[in-house]
């Protein structure tokens, strides 16, 4: 499509569905509800409907896509499968986990979704929408965020059409996405030792814990991107951003948490699940306001507060 069309927004139901699927099938491009937020899907095996990705996105071609699929069978078709990833994919597939795995020499993958890593990153989802639309295909779909490459994600359709309205084919509207942060990323190496990539509403230290009786170790500052949502600048919304504020300028529009009520605030009773899932509105809030910076109330740095502030430090940090 061109940037003179209108992108259409139709319901998450059987016939929006129906109407989806072959316009993904034909190489075309779709926003779609998952439990995190919303994803740009396109079809992961043509390379020319994967190019649409990152032309739409404006997304720099060396940040790998992860790939959405049925289930554990349908991923092993992409990745050299371990016992570790068949333990894990058992204890949170379908769910907000993506599993970072060797890829298969024939895996039928357009060469782009992996941005020319050996590793490929793939996810069940647990969006009942998302889950039929995978039903109804026979390909993977690539499905980065639904916005421009940068910016802030989507949690509802209207924040879709902010930056993607006239470039993409279809938006499936389901509402407001659950979780509200991207998926928890793991990358399970070939000697089985795992690595958080990015934090999420999986708490891969605990899940370690509870699968090998010993904490997963600290992060690791990668030496090039494995996986999505790694880049140092991400997440932006256009304006300052100024982290742990007690207090607020005048100039400033507030995001509060707990005692710290603002312009707009992720839980005025401090629940980290409820902050994360109001994340990124109060963030596209902001950048619509007309305070020209913005404040962010302090979110403590445990559970899902972890990824809340992983999201939240990209946010505030300088362009590159």
């Amino acid at each position: 499509m061109t940037d003179k069309d209108v992108t259409q927004v139709v319901q998450a139901d059987a016939a929006g569905i129906a109407k989806a699927a072959p316009i993904l099938a034909a190489g075309g491009l779709v926003a779609v509800p998952t439990e995190t937020v919303y994803g740009l899907a396109a079809r992961a095996d043509d390379g020319a409907a994967v190019a649409k990705i990152y032309a739409a996105k404006g997304r720099p071609g060396f940040n790998p896509l992860i790939v959405h699929v049925r289930d554990v069978a349908h991923a092993r078709e992409y990745a050299q499968w371990s016992d570790g990833a068949d333990t894990v994919a058992k204890a949170y597939w379908p769910g907000p986990l993506t599993l970072v795995l060797p890829r298969r020499g024939d895996a039928a993958l357009a060469d782009a979704v992996t941005a020319g890593l050996p590793t490929v990153a793939l996810r069940v989802p647990a969006h009942p929408v998302m889950q039929s639309l995978l039903r109804q295909i026979d390909f993977p779909l690539a499905a980065p965020s639904a916005n421009r490459s940068g910016f802030i994600s989507p949690t509802i359709p209207a924040h879709v059409l902010a930056t993607l309205d006239g470039r993409i084919d279809l938006i499936l509207d389901a509402g407001p996405c659950e979780s509200g942060v991207e998926s928890s990323i793991l990358a399970i190496h070939a000697d089985g030792t795992w690595q958080e990539l990015r934090p999420g509403p999986i708490d891969l230290n605990a899940a370690h814990w509870q699968i090998h009786g010993s904490e997963i170790g600290a992060p690791v500052q990668p030496t090039l991107i494995e996986a999505p949502g790694q880049l140092a600048n991400h997440y932006a919304p256009g304006k300052p951003v100024r982290l742990n504020a007690s207090e607020v300028a005048q100039d400033e529009f507030l995001i509060g948490f707990a005692d710290i009520q603002g312009d707009c605030t992720l839980s005025s009773t401090g629940d980290l699940e409820e902050a994360a899932a109001r994340l990124y509105d109060c963030l596209h809030r902001g950048a619509a306001s007309d305070k020209p910076r913005i404040a962010v109330a302090p979110v403590p740095e445990a559970g899902l507060g972890r990824a809340i502030n992983d999201r939240l430090r990209r946010a505030a940090a300088p362009a590159a």
